[in-house]
């Protein structure tokens, strides 16, 4: 999945050297292969991966306590041909990445949580998300029940890096794919999901799933885009507080943007932080590569289109996360630079600038 970038002098510098020095670590998964130095066009990278051992995608990060805990997908090599839905995409674990500071080591810790564990799910557990409240972490994950509709569950643990007990049901009102939860400062807690076309979103455009619904949105391009759904969590982070909406997106001018824009209209892989009191939806634009963002001043919408965070990356899918740590701001995002095979994805850091006038700088992950 996915202007230029001017560089962010020496914290880039640092984080892109730490991120190189990583990339030495022992191979297994990956079959020894060290990264890359350049792309198939002849670009460097701007950064290097965390990782070497293992692929990770999806990278959701978040600070506990001071050290730094990466929620992302397990990519495998499987057997299932590759097709447009994604079915070639087996993930069937969950692995927890965490360091002590941006460049520091990586802790890849024992497996979170394994689909024979989740009484409800039967393949595929794709993009995670975490979160934290009153001592207890909680992990959220798509997976495919056994009729191969994809729903959303909750696991808990006393530890940030698991292991995770999952609850015996999926979360009722949540479905898709792509879940990232948001903590406001007031201490609710909201989930934010979904994605179109193998994501299923537009099969739920009624409030029920519907197999025979349309495959997705795009072929109708001057209709509003589909967009993710966003619901408030009880306190106790396991259900919903109310039914789950829409969250508007729109132009500059108040109209939501249609889906035939597809440079700009939501795909998948939604997140929400908040800086300097405005909330920033960020999110893949899918079949365009690009991670977009819209902002307002309520978690609900709605969000105003105002440009891109990440330029394209190797690799057909863009799925990102953006934490503060340490008082700076990073995005940590994937590509394909160790396999460049579409499914087997590695996780990147990179600073992320927040201009005075509410703006974000854009990212390329190329150095041209």
């Amino acid at each position: 999945m996915v202007m230029i970038w001017t560089g962010f002098g020496r914290t880039a510098t640092a984080v892109a050297a730490a991120a190189i020095a990583l990339a030495g670590c022992a191979a297994t998964e990956t079959g020894g292969s060290p990264a890359k130095p350049r792309s198939a066009e002849g670009l460097r990278y701007l950064g290097q991966p965390l990782l070497q051992d293992i692929y990770i995608a999806d990278p959701s990060a978040h600070v506990f306590d001071g050290r730094i805990y990466v929620y992302g997908s397990h990519d495998v090599d499987g057997t299932t041909p590759e097709d447009d839905l994604g079915s070639h995409f087996e993930m069937r674990d969950y692995r927890v990445v965490s360091f002590d500071r941006i460049g520091g080591k990586p802790t890849v810790h024992p497996v979170a949580l394994d689909v024979r564990d989740v009484p409800w799910a039967e393949k595929q557990m794709w993009a995670p998300d975490a979160a934290r409240k009153n001592g207890r972490y909680f992990l959220y994950f798509p997976a495919k029940d056994r009729e191969g509709v994809f729903r959303i569950g909750v696991a808990t643990s006393d530890r940030p890096e698991g292991p995770f007990k999952a609850e015996p049901k999926p979360i009722e009102g949540a479905y898709s794919i792509d879940p990232a939860v948001f903590t406001d400062g007031d201490g609710a807690s909201y989930m934010v999901f979904g994605g179109i076309w193998g994501g299923q979103l537009q099969r739920w455009a009624s409030g029920r799933f519907d197999p025979n619904g349309s495959n997705t949105d795009l072929g109708r391009n001057d209709a509003p885009a589909l967009t993710p759904r966003i619901a408030r969590l009880r306190d106790d982070m396991l259900e919903f507080a109310e039914t789950p909406r829409p969250l508007a997106i729109v132009d500059e001018a108040g109209k939501p943007l249609l889906a035939g824009d597809h440079d700009r209209r939501f795909f998948e892989a939604a997140w929400i932080h908040k800086h300097d009191g405005l909330y920033y939806l960020t999110y893949s634009t899918g079949d365009t590569h690009f991670i977009a963002y819209a902002t307002s001043r309520s978690p609900y919408g709605p969000f105003t289109y105002r440009g891109r965070v990440l330029a394209p990356v190797q690799g057909w899918t863009t799925h990102h996360s953006i934490v503060e740590v340490g008082g700076r701001w990073y995005l940590f995002y994937h590509d394909t630079q160790i396999s460049g095979r579409t499914h087997l994805r590695n996780m990147k850091v990179t600073p992320l600038v927040h201009e005075p006038d509410g703006t974000i700088r854009t990212i390329d992950p190329f150095v041209r």
